[in-house]
């Protein structure tokens, strides 16, 4: 895999036209399980391949399992390109992290946020569940507050969602686990935005909270429509014009790459309007919000659409900005389609 990945570096290097590289992360499927030897190879070769900015990799970022992160990897990782890690609490309670099937328990999640800090690498998000059956409101608080006794930079707080295919799917269909309370997740989520705030977090984007001043670059420049490029099974890529994603079999992957030095990718190109709604899709998402200015030729016709919204408080009008309130947060997809051009 990772002498696949490696080609794919090589074969996409026109990908970007050059853009200088300013963000890397590995993530996605568990990336830790990477050697530092393993990812100083993989860092070689975009270095070999593509524009660096002038500045050197503002952030290099790794997924990471608290599992994993023993003593003795951590301190390897300390001589590896790596300055930011994103580890996978989900929860500091026992009993949320057996409902979702997670391989680590709180304690564990708890020691590797201390061992990363102590050995140096203060620039850490982690990710938070809400939303799970027997997660109380007083115990969602609780793990928000773990949030600023850790003094962690950054960190996502997404609802569980229930995917097929999954072991948690497949329990709540055969009724051996309690199913997700939507209701509960939405009161959750207004805790979570007060809680936040309290803290002293910015919520910069829906299920994105940071002191001021951390908000993750690589993500920003996501949702601010930069260019990017995907390397690996399911990876997917934007340049702008068009989007691409690899196929997601790992097998399928390596036989296209390294048997026949081709990306197996699916490519839409993407029509004006397309674009257009990811932009209203994607900024409706954040702090900034969506540029009126931006809309062009469609502004009147999105202005018009989003008028409802206005009315009930759902969309603000900062400036020249359509921004969600709390509450428009709630059914911000909702939203954002019924803005489409």
């Amino acid at each position: 895999m990772i002498e696949a990945i490696i080609q794919e570096i090589a074969i996409q290097a026109l990908y970007l036209d050059h853009t200088p590289i300013e963000t890397i992360y590995l993530g996605g499927g568990t990336p830790s399980l990477l050697s530092a030897d393993e990812i100083k190879k993989i860092t070689a070769q975009v270095y070999k391949h593509y524009d660096v900015a002038s500045n050197g990799i503002r952030e290099f970022t790794l997924e990471t399992n608290p599992d994993d992160l023993t003593a003795g990897y951590i301190e390897s990782l300390q001589n590896s390109p790596v300055t930011r890690l994103s580890i996978g609490v989900q929860s500091f309670r026992d009993e949320d992290l057996r409902y979702m099937n997670r391989a680590h328990n709180a304690q564990q999640a708890d020691y590797a946020i201390k061992a990363a800090q102590d050995a140096g690498f203060t620039n850490l998000t982690i990710d938070l569940i809400y939303g799970t059956p027997g997660l109380t409101d007083a115990n969602w608080k609780h793990n928000l507050s773990k949030v600023k006794e850790l003094d962690i930079p950054h960190f996502s707080a997404y609802a569980l969602t229930v995917e097929e295919g999954t072991i948690l799917h497949s329990n709540i269909q055969k009724k051996k686990t309690t199913p997700v309370d939507i209701e509960q997740a939405a009161g959750q989520f207004e805790l979570l935005i007060e809680a936040a705030e309290t803290m002293g977090y910015e919520q910069y984007e829906i299920s994105n909270f940071a002191k001021p001043g951390k908000y993750a670059v690589h993500n920003t420049n996501y949702w601010r429509g930069v260019s990017y490029l995907g390397i690996g099974p399911s990876a997917h890529s934007f340049n702008g014009t068009t989007r691409q994603w690899n196929v997601a079999n790992n097998a399928l992957y390596m036989k296209s790459i390294l048997k026949e030095n081709k990306i197996p990718a699916e490519i839409e190109v993407l029509t004006k309007e397309q674009r257009l709604n990811e932009y209203i899709m994607t900024s409706l998402r954040t702090i900034w919000g969506c540029d009126i200015k931006m809309l062009g030729a469609y502004a009147s016709i999105v202005m018009q659409q989003a008028k409802p919204y206005i009315e009930k408080g759902e969309i603000l009008q900062k400036d020249n900005s359509l921004v969600l309130s709390v509450s428009g947060k709630l059914i911000a997809d909702k939203i954002a389609s019924g803005l489409f051009v």
